[in-house]
C-alpha cells in the first residue's frame, strides 16, 4: 500500500511538472507581419523604431480587439503609460516615435502614441492613435 501511494504522487508530480513545462511559452515574435521583437525594444518609442511598424500595427488591430489585457501585455510588452479610467477601465499608451517623454517620462508628450483601452472585465475593446499630450 505504500509503495502505491509513492507510485500515485510520483505520478502526479510528474503530470504537475510536464503541465508546468508545457504551459509556460514565450512571447510571440510576431502577429501578422508586425515583429513585435523590435516593437518591445523600442521602449518609448525613443528609437523611432515603433514609427516604422505602425503601418503593420494598424493591420492586425482587429486580431488584437477583444483580447483580455494580460494577453495584449504580453505581446506587446510593457506600457510605457498605464492609466485607470472611470468604471475600471484601463489605458495602455505606447508611443510610436521620440518625443520629450525620452528624456523625461513625467512631461506630457505630444509624440504620436497608440492608446489601447480596456472595459472593466479587461478586455481590449477600443485602440486610437494620438499626438496631444495625455
Amino acid at each position: 500500500m505504500i509503495k502505491n501511494n509513492r507510485y500515485l504522487s510520483v505520478n502526479t508530480l510528474s503530470f504537475l511538472l510536464l503541465s508546468f513545462v508545457f504551459s509556460c511559452s514565450s512571447a510571440p515574435d510576431k502577429v501578422g507581419n508586425l515583429d513585435l521583437i523590435k516593437w518591445r525594444s523600442d521602449r518609448g518609442g525613443c528609437g523611432d523604431v515603433r514609427k516604422g511598424l505602425e503601418k503593420e500595427f494598424v493591420k492586425i488591430q482587429s486580431e488584437l480587439l477583444g483580447k483580455h489585457i494580460d494577453d495584449v501585455g504580453y505581446m506587446l510588452g510593457r506600457p510605457d503609460i498605464q492609466q485607470l479610467g472611470s468604471r475600471d477601465q484601463k489605458f495602455y499608451v505606447y508611443f510610436l516615435e521620440k518625443g520629450i517623454h525620452c528624456t523625461d517620462i513625467t512631461q506630457k508628450s505630444a509624440a504620436q502614441k497608440v492608446i489601447l483601452r480596456f472595459n472593466a472585465v479587461g478586455l481590449l475593446s477600443e485602440i486610437t492613435f494620438q499626438a496631444r499630450p495625455l
